[in-house]
């Protein structure tokens, strides 16, 4: 009984740490693309936050709640338009989908936020 509670133990700390780093993470991938960085703690708004992060509009939201669709494709869509945004390559959003604690951890404290939309304006002028 003892090695069960030692057991759940580690493992809460653990779930802990990485949920905290994940918030931080949040916070800082919302602050760098010119948002509040306290959405991130917001429950429907930190989803609508990286929504506008990734360059989609805010009703996506809604697409979330269809069964069997809405997560994998669209979670799959906004991750690589975040990546996009951030400089990143198709290849990242694989790593995005695959490893996400890890990839979104490198996202929020590496490199810096440049959204397509005013890719396209840069290179009009």
């Amino acid at each position: 009984m003892e090695i069960i509670l030692e057991f759940l133990l580690i493992f809460s700390v653990v779930f802990g740490i990485l949920s905290l780093l994940l918030l931080i993470a949040t916070w800082m991938i919302i602050s760098k693309s010119g948002q509040p960085g306290v959405a991130a703690i917001v429950p429907v708004w930190n989803i609508i936050a990286v929504l506008k992060a990734a360059g989609k509009p805010w009703w996506w939201i809604f697409l979330f709640c269809i069964p069997i669709v809405g997560i994998p494709v669209y979670f799959i869509i906004m991750l690589h338009g975040l990546s996009l945004n951030f400089g990143k390559s198709t290849g990242f959003t694989v790593g995005l989908v695959l490893l996400f604690p890890v990839f979104w951890l490198i996202l929020a404290f590496g490199g810096k936020y440049n959204s397509l939309s005013n890719k396209k304006e840069e290179q009009k002028n």
